[in-house]
């Protein structure tokens, strides 16, 4: 009785860790670059960044953000809003979801604005000066200056991460 007991404890454990693996959810990043931290915050240290189209392996979830582990063995949150369950697809000149929007029209849709409505806002306001919002969409922070920013001024990011 006891060799039977121990020989389906054995069952039950491979069908958990089986269970387990096919229960991993595997997404794709769909921004230019996907920035890995080391908790789930923006303000978070990076650890590392994952380009457009990989697929990672979402470890668990929490407040909008996923922890993600990708191909190379990186582990890091990422904010769900730059994971798509949909297939990259990385051709040329091609509309590079499969579900037709662009890169751009992804990042325009984060914004909630989309070329169409920037087409008619762009019709209706012709006076405007619309070199300095082009300049300031073309602006990036690095990481790296991020985190001197907070250290310089004694913040800390959310999570404790200074």
């Amino acid at each position: 009785m006891r060799r039977r007991l121990s020989g389906w404890a054995a069952v039950l454990a491979v069908g958990g860790a089986l269970a387990a693996a096919a229960a991993a959810e595997t997404l794709n990043v769909q921004v230019r670059e996907a920035t890995l931290r080391v908790s789930a915050s923006t303000l978070a240290r990076p650890v590392a960044t994952v380009p457009y189209g990989e697929t990672v392996t979402v470890e668990q979830r929490s407040g909008g953000w996923a922890q993600i582990k990708t191909a190379a063995g990186a582990v890091g949150w990422v904010h769900e809003s730059a994971l798509t369950k949909k297939r990259i697809r990385l051709q040329a000149g091609e509309e590079t979801v499969a579900s037709g929007a662009s890169a751009q029209e992804v990042a325009l849709a984060g914004k909630g604005f989309s070329e169409e409505i920037e087409k008619e806002y762009r019709k209706t306001n012709q006076n405007m000066d619309y070199s300095w919002v082009d300049r300031l969409e073309r602006m990036a922070v690095a990481p790296n200056r991020l985190m001197d920013f907070l250290r310089e001024g004694g913040l800390k990011a959310p999570g404790g991460e200074q």
